[in-house]
């Protein structure tokens, strides 16, 4: 559960806690609002094929456990000192005659049975560092498991168990086919004492919760508590529509705020994880952003939607296939780009090798170019940091049209902001705190490579577009910005 929370980009202030690790008490059945009788049906039906994830993990207690750091003479050290013997014999962990004994820790999860021969499929956090991992069937039998293959990305995990006979098992139906409203059935065993059925609607589709860059959640106001992860989400035609993974609260409860991994998404990840033990997903070898309606306007792409290349990787296949920084990305195999987070789900999904037909605009007018899929790298280094430093002192005026302050790149600016020398462009050496440019985050040190997908070379070049632009009666300007690394985006700023 904290490997999972951590790596959440946004966790304070979504307040997202995880539905696994140790499970807390709660009833057998609830219901948070009135279904239809079926549910009773489809309950009996399928949750025999629910079963309890239990695992174990050896915890260095001296590392993990010792008693918080105290300004000495504190007041507060003799209650800690006291604290820490009743709480685990005798003495203090890390002191003389404490316990520094590596414990077993135990938590527990749900999962579901999806093959008779012995596949479960449960959260990748709800396994995460466990030493033995055990699956608990509805009955009590216990299974020793084996964690065929895990996705940190999408959060999932395979496990495979040899059982006597064969076992209940439950398919997957088409999550696609969900509507709003419509009743969804949420069944986890986080106690291995039976399962726990909640019932509630489909509250929305398509939800990111920033916790990765496949976010595609179904939300569900069914009860999902602690000890739930891993537990399937059923239609009522006893169909797994869903993986029950996380919720929003402020308590770790339920408050009717729950996501599942939908199951289209499981399919493609569990069909991989059975053939490779691993998930193989599409690469295109590019940097997007979100075409906001500025940008849209300046480029010529009527409505707004796409994906806006801003980067290409050298050795990726867009860059083979003719595709450039600039070019907004509208469909790809088929399949319509609405917006920016579309792109990276649907090439992901997209086998290794495929030549696949990508339609960009490109400067107002549609353009299919035909790509190669290559395979994602997920050792990709992580994009850099900007680095902001010191105004230079060659500022040429331009503060009037874009509120910032420019410079031609030289020797001595290079080596002053740690620019590289593949960087091209107009540096950016100052900013007005009040003006357009500031908002979007420009910061001195930046580079102007491109002005309306045009380079520039120097100030004068800049400041000449950008009057023509405002003259030409353009109400936004797209600049491409490069950092010192050479990491590349677009910004669109405001002439008006």
């Amino acid at each position: 559960m904290g490997a999972l929370f951590n790596s959440m980009t946004k966790p304070a202030r979504l307040a997202i806690f995880v539905a696994a690790a140790i499970a807390w008490p709660a009833l057998s059945v609830q219901a948070q609002a009135r279904g239809p009788e079926s549910i009773s049906d489809v309950a009996e039906q399928v949750i025999d094929a629910v079963v309890n994830i239990s695992t174990k993990q050896t915890v260095d207690i001296s590392n993990n456990s010792a008693m918080p750091q105290l300004p000495p003479g504190s007041p507060f050290e003799e209650f800690f000192e006291e604290f820490n013997k009743n709480r685990r014999g005798q003495g203090t962990p890390g002191k003389p005659g404490g316990d520094t004994t590596p414990r077993r820790v135990n938590s527990l999860g749900s999962g579901f049975i999806i093959d008779s021969t012995g596949l479960v499929v449960t959260n990748n956090h709800v396994i995460a560092d466990a030493d033995e991992v055990s699956v608990i069937l509805n009955d009590g039998t216990t299974l020793k498991a084996e964690i065929l293959g895990r996705d940190t990305k999408t959060d999932l995990a395979l496990l495979k168990v040899t059982p006597a006979a064969p076992l209940k098992a439950v398919k997957f139906g088409d999550s696609d086919k969900l509507r709003l409203g419509e009743w969804v059935i949420a069944i986890g065993n986080p106690f291995s004492l039976g399962g726990t059925v909640t019932a509630g609607i489909v509250s929305a589709r398509n939800r990111d919760i920033n916790s990765g860059p496949y976010d595609n959640y179904i939300q569900t106001d069914a009860a999902i508590n602690r000890g739930n992860s891993g537990g399937p989400l059923f239609n009522l035609n006893g169909e797994v529509i869903g993986v029950n993974t996380a919720i929003i609260s402020p308590s770790g409860g339920s408050i009717g705020i729950g996501f599942a991994v939908p199951s289209k998404t499981v399919v493609g990840v569990i069909d991989q994880l059975r053939e490779f033990k691993e998930v193989r997903r599409g690469w295109l070898g590019v940097r997007i952003q979100q075409v906001t309606d500025e940008i849209a306007e300046s480029l010529s792409v009527k409505p707004a939607r796409g994906a806006l290349i801003a980067g290409i990787d050298d050795k990726g296949p867009a860059k083979p296939a003719g595709i450039e920084p600039g070019d907004v990305v509208v469909k790809f195999d088929g399949k319509d780009i609405k917006e920016m987070r579309d792109l990276p789900k649907i090439v992901a999904e997209t086998p290794v090798g495929k030549d696949v037909e990508v339609t960009i605009i490109r400067k107002g007018k549609e353009e299919k170019k035909t790509v190669k899929l290559g395979r994602l790298d997920d050792a990709e280094k992580k994009v850099a940091a900007v680095t902001k430093d010191s105004p230079a002192e060659d500022k040429p005026a331009i503060k009037k049209a874009l509120g910032l302050d420019l410079a031609n790149l030289t020797d001595d600016l290079r080596k002053k902001h740690k620019i590289k020398d593949k960087v091209k462009g107009v540096l950016i050496t100052g900013v007005d705190a009040n003006s357009p440019a500031a908002e979007k985050r420009l910061a001195p040190g930046m580079v102007i490579a491109e002005v309306q997908q045009q380079p520039v070379s120097n100030a004068a070049d800049l400041q000449k577009r950008v009057d023509q632009l405002k003259k030409d009666g353009k109400k936004a300007v797209v600049l491409l910005v490069v950092s010192p690394d050479g990491d590349p985006s677009f910004v669109a700023i405001s002439l008006q």
